[in-house]
């Protein structure tokens, strides 16, 4: 009798190591992190809770948006999404190009959105009319 117990007991312990294991590489915050250490897009989110921030990494970076819901034409749509990010310091290298990108990407998913890029990304898109207006002459 104690050793059937014990090939029960036996079996749990597998199926939970098992189980545990297919977590662990299921999971969506290690998928993100190591999209951050090998520097590609890696876009988190879920659609369906709106109360849930969206993260993604690019160029080994960290964003974070806030997603507000408001009213569309036909129905209740993510309208605004605040983008900010982790870590200052992770911007070194960043172009507008890639906020482009970026946009584009957040725009295929949440298309009737306004992106807000809040400080210090909302720098790169500030620039000099005096700069503007030499180019025109």
């Amino acid at each position: 009798m104690i050793v059937f117990l014990f090939r029960i007991l036996i079996i749990i312990a597998l199926t939970l190591v098992i189980y545990t294991v297919i977590q662990y590489f299921l999971n969506p915050q290690r998928r993100l992190h190591k999209a951050k250490e090998a520097q590609e897009f890696y876009f988190l989110d879920e659609s369906n809770n709106t109360k849930k921030n969206l993260q993604f990494v690019y160029k080994g970076c960290l964003f974070e948006g806030e997603k507000y819901l408001g009213a569309t034409e036909q129905s209740f749509e993510v309208v605004d999404i605040h983008i900010t990010v982790q870590d200052h310091l992770e911007l070194r290298g960043f172009t507008r190009d890639d906020l482009y990108f970026l946009e584009k990407e957040l725009l295929i998913h949440y298309p009737f959105a306004n992106v807000t890029w809040k400080h210090p990304i909302n720098q790169i898109f500030i620039t000099n009319k005096n700069e503007d207006n030499a180019h025109l002459d």
